[in-house]
Order: C-alpha cells, then structure tokens, then sequence
C-alpha cells in the first residue's frame, strides 16, 4: 500500500536518482570516450582531455617502454598497443611525427607476442597472433622494438623466429642501458 511522502523523502529520491543517473552517464562515457586516433586507426585509441600541462612547442620524445606480460592467447597485447596511444595521443595534440622516437623491450612471457605465426601458433594451442599487425605497423612508424636475448633462450625463441623490425639484444638489461645512453627516458608505466 503507498502512502503519502513527505518532502523530505521525496527531495531525497529525487536527489538518489540525479546521482545515479551522473554516476551511470560517467561510468557508460568511459570506454566510449576512447576512439581511433590521426596515426594508426585500429590500435592506440585515445580520448580528447582538456589538458592543463601544456606540451611545449617544439617538444621531442625519445621514450622506452617496458613490459614482460603477455597478452591472452589470440589478444592484441595491450602494453605493445600503449605505444600506438602514445604516439597517437601526442600527435592529436600537436607534437610532429618526427618529434617522436619511441622503443619498447619485451622480457618475460611478453617475447612470445613478437614471434612469427608459425612458432606463436605452436606455444598457444593453434591461435592465430594477433599482435602481427601491431608491430608490422608500430615498425613502420620507426618504432624500435628488442627482445631480451636471456629471454629468448629461456622459450627457445631464435632470431628467425621473431616478426620483421623486432631485433635480438643480448638482455633487456642492456637494451636498456644502451638505449639510455642514447638518450631515451623510461615510461614507467
């Protein structure tokens, strides 16, 4: 049976209701907000910020990235797609193409997302690797991509076994310290 409301109570549902129809309209813009960017269309999705660190004019990056996860089996592997949203986030803010070098190095079980079809396929129960395109694509824009060598022994991964543009280092340790030397900064993410 409904009985009458007083304001109070009424005044409370009403503001109930606004807050979770803000909360649901946030929560629901999330991955939505995120669309392809000017660079690279099917990887790197990037959402407009109204941006209070301005980037200087004229500003170069020179970043490594870093990661030893894997992606799940037949899986864009999300640490390598960073680097497609770096440059496609920076280039949509108005930093030059050119003003960015970047490079990644793979340890881990994330070496096995930088092989050819043939030997992924053989480690991952018949799927397909996804991340071929990805890298085919980062490699095109100049991305400098290295594999711990020490890594590579350990899953028995050769040179020949690894994609175009991805290149053998004897250890992540010292792709990394060379890569240092030249002047890259380390993403810490």
């Amino acid at each position: 049976m409904l009985t009458q409301l007083s304001w109070r109570q009424i005044r409370a549902l009403v503001l109930l209701t606004a807050g979770l129809s803000l909360f649901t309209a946030k929560a629901f813009a999330g991955a939505d907000a995120f669309q392809p960017g000017p660079v690279f269309k099917d990887y790197g999705h990037i959402a407009k910020v109204d941006n209070q660190q301005p980037i200087p004019e004229g500003m170069q990056f020179k970043v490594v990235f870093d990661t030893s996860n894997a992606a799940d089996a037949g899986k864009v592997n999300r640490h390598i797609d960073s680097l497609a949203r770096f440059i496609n986030m920076h280039v949509a803010n108005g930093v030059k193409p050119e003003n960015i070098e970047l490079a990644l190095v793979v340890h881990g079980k994330g070496v096995l997302d930088l092989t050819q079809e043939s030997f992924y396929s053989k480690r991952h129960q018949g799927a397909a690797n996804v991340n071929i395109p990805l890298i085919k694509a980062l490699t095109e824009k100049g991305v400098k991509l290295y594999v711990c060598g020490q890594t590579a022994a350990y899953f028995d991964v050769t040179p020949d076994d690894l994609l175009p543009g991805v290149t053998m280092a004897l250890s992540a340790m010292t792709a990394h310290a060379i890569l240092a030397k030249e002047g890259y900064s380390l993403n810490p993410f």
